[in-house]
């Protein structure tokens, strides 16, 4: 298959159940071109509208996977993590067939562990990260999203905590005292249109050191872990 762009990434996709049909509506509302692969015609079917290409493919096959249009790829996403012995098999086949780049789905910390040994590039536990993202929040309520850059540094949003509401950043100087910084902050505007009804309307602001915080802030925030929850505790 021949590229739109030189400059245009091709990715494909294996495994076409739910994770895998979100994966390709997501890359492709980005405008990138999508290879969807499944062994379940219906699956390939269903999908062939919406994707640059569908292929009806074994994965776990060597002479299948061997006739598929992975030439011009550049990120193949296994995404048949239900499957542990298909999703291990199909990634070691990619491996083989010189994809640049391969993101596997684990569906434990085993499994991720043997998908990395068998050269996966990246790792994914989607029920582990989801499991993370509940526990954060429920323990950490201020907290609506988490998101690990590593295993010790996340970006956080979060409402502001109580005690550093009306006090500007250079007042704060966050970064000396709780070792976090804040990155950007999403401020909710209310406006009147030209027949009186409320609008509502989200800024996002890149502060500088005289921007001040206000009660109905939502901040974005980097940080070790620790340092961002004892900020959300004050």
């Amino acid at each position: 298959m021949a590229r739109q762009k030189a400059q245009e990434k091709v990715f494909a996709v294996i495994g076409l159940g739910i994770f895998g049909r979100q994966v390709c509506a997501t890359l492709t509302d980005h405008g990138a071109s999508v290879i969807a692969m499944d062994n379940d015609p219906a699956k390939v079917e269903r999908i062939k509208e919406t994707v640059t290409q569908a292929v009806l493919v074994n994965a776990t096959d060597g002479d299948s996977l061997a006739l598929a249009p992975l030439e011009d790829v550049d990120v193949a996403v296994v995404a048949m993590g239900d499957s542990v012995e298909a999703s291990i098999l199909a990634t070691t086949l990619l491996k083989r067939q010189a994809i640049p780049y391969v993101v596997a789905r684990a569906i434990s910390t085993v499994h991720a562990q043997v998908l990395k040994q068998v050269g996966a590039d990246e790792v994914i536990n989607v029920e582990l990260d989801a499991g993370l993202r509940l526990g954060n929040r429920l323990v950490a309520p201020r907290i609506l999203e988490q998101v690990s850059l590593s295993s010790g540094v996340s970006v956080a949003e979060m409402h502001v905590p109580g005690p550093v509401v009306g006090k500007s950043l250079a007042e704060l100087a966050l970064r000396g005292r709780y070792q976090i910084s804040v990155i950007s902050i999403k401020r909710i505007q209310v406006d009147v249109d030209e027949v009186g009804n409320p609008v509502r309307r989200e800024d996002i602001v890149f502060p500088g050191p005289d921007d001040i915080l206000q009660e109905d802030d939502i901040i974005h925030i980097i940080g070790e872990n620790d340092a961002i929850q004892r900020f959300q505790s004050l």
